[in-house]
């Protein structure tokens, strides 16, 4: 395997910037899961990506994997939604950007080209987004949906089973909310609280009590619903009282009703308490008021739905064989399929069937890609950074960033848990840039 020497911080250390060095590192805030990459947001406006990269979906300029996780844009970033093997993004201006596969017009630039960096799409005025195995979605501000990319079952709702590869209006007014299922069918909400659907039903993931195809949106539920989740041939919603809805496809018991039976009619799941749900390729997350999370942790189809964490709980996300969530500390939890590095915590295992810590949140020890400092008696610090376990890190120092002549100052391995702790280095009255990176 080649070995990748990676630029992991750059930090200048001097008496004026200790205080900031010392303060916390950002938390996590927003996740997503695609077919095969992971994303995250943190608090800084920051995306960071993880996992498959073939087509460019992880947006960092090559079409190399990443078992950890990566700086793909600074700042500015408020949304994100992972495809199968595209992303889309959005940023606090408005703006839609999106990267990876176009073969179906997905990125709704104009070509059926692949691109690894971000690449603006929409100007301004977008509020909401969706990836879906080869489509795409998004809302404006004046509750307009527009859809491009893959339409052969009709999932863009346009009236036609023709692909687009440039964003096309198909609702004028009203939408607040839109998921893109994991094989081509789609569903969305309006301001009056009904849900509506387009796409492919053989299972009756449209729940509208046929297993017939649709190109235009059908309303499926008058009213009262809240939020919604497409998995890849079954559907989730959940209603302003907390109960859980759902319909499609059961074979392995994702529908969470008991049994391993279809059903093209909504139907109830849990009664009460929910607050936020989330649909993989063939499994369910679902969020409850009290922050605990249900799920299954084991290797075993579950036709239920089961605890896994008791509490803390803030956001999930369900990708094509991955799950994901966060707890109130900002720190990022994953568990499932690994083979690709979708989980982000330094390995190709083929699977977690149980929560693993990616990043940490502001309560822990520090996480990936975070560095923390500890002030020594004799003006001294102590550096603490985690990486890979059993991983030679080296500490650089350099006078001026433009150019850069990185002079190596000490490289050790990190320890258990990936900790690297470098004492009495450096002098924080050097007024040098440091960082420390990979070495073989």
């Amino acid at each position: 395997m080649k070995t990748k020497q990676n630029l992991l911080q750059i930090c200048l250390l001097a008496a004026m910037l200790l205080p900031a060095l010392t303060s916390g590192a950002q938390t996590v805030t927003n996740i997503a899961a695609g077919g095969y990459h992971s994303l995250f947001l943190k608090s800084d406006g920051s995306l960071w990506a993880t996992g498959d990269n073939p087509y460019g979906e992880l947006g960092d300029g090559t079409f190399n994997n990443t078992n950890r996780p990566e700086l793909i844009v600074t700042n500015s970033v408020t949304a994100i939604s992972a495809g199968r093997f595209h992303t889309l993004l959005l940023k606090s201006d408005g703006s839609l950007w999106a990267m990876g596969q176009n073969n179906n017009g997905q990125l709704g630039d104009g070509t059926y080209n692949n691109t690894n960096r971000p690449e603006l799409i929409v100007a301004n005025n977008v509020t909401a987004i969706a990836a879906g195995d080869a489509d795409s979605f998004f809302i404006k501000s004046d509750g307009s949906l527009w859809a491009m990319g893959w339409n052969q079952y009709g999932q863009l709702g346009d009236g036609t089973t023709s692909n687009t590869n440039r964003p096309e209006l198909i609702v004028t007014h009203g939408v607040t909310a839109i998921t893109a299922g994991a094989q081509e069918h789609t569903l969305f909400l309006k301001n009056d609280g009904s849900l509506w659907g387009m796409g492919w039903n053989n299972y009756g993931q449209l729940g509208d009590g046929t297993t017939s195809n649709t190109n235009q949106p059908g309303r499926i539920v008058a009213s009262g619903v809240t939020a919604i989740a497409g998995g890849q041939w079954h559907s989730l919603f959940l209603k302003s009282d907390g109960s859980v809805w759902a319909m499609g496809y059961n074979v392995v018991g994702e529908l969470g009703d008991g049994t391993t039976s279809n059903t093209n009619r909504p139907e109830l799941i849990v009664t009460n308490g929910v607050a936020a749900i989330a649909s993989g390729s063939d499994h369910n997350l679902l969020l409850k008021t009290n922050g605990s999370q249900l799920g299954d942790g084991s290797f075993n189809p579950i036709s239920h739905p089961e605890q896994i964490v008791a509490s803390g709980v803030t956001a999930i996300a369900a990708g094509g064989n991955v799950s994901l969530f966060l707890k109130s500390d900002g720190s990022l939890w994953g568990m499932g399929l690994n083979n690709d590095g979708q989980l982000g915590q330094g390995t190709y295992s083929q699977t977690n069937n149980s929560p693993e810590l990616i990043v940490a949140g502001s309560s822990g020890p520090p996480g990936y890609n975070q560095i923390s400092s500890q002030l020594l008696s004799g003006g001294n610090m102590r550096l603490s950074f985690v990486g890979l376990v059993g991983t030679n890190y080296a500490l650089d120092r350099s006078f001026n960033l433009k150019p850069a002549n990185w002079v190596p100052q000490v490289t050790n391995p990190a320890g258990a848990g990936g900790v690297l702790v470098l004492t009495n280095t450096p002098n924080k009255a050097t007024n040098n840039f440091w960082r420390i990176r990979s070495v073989p």
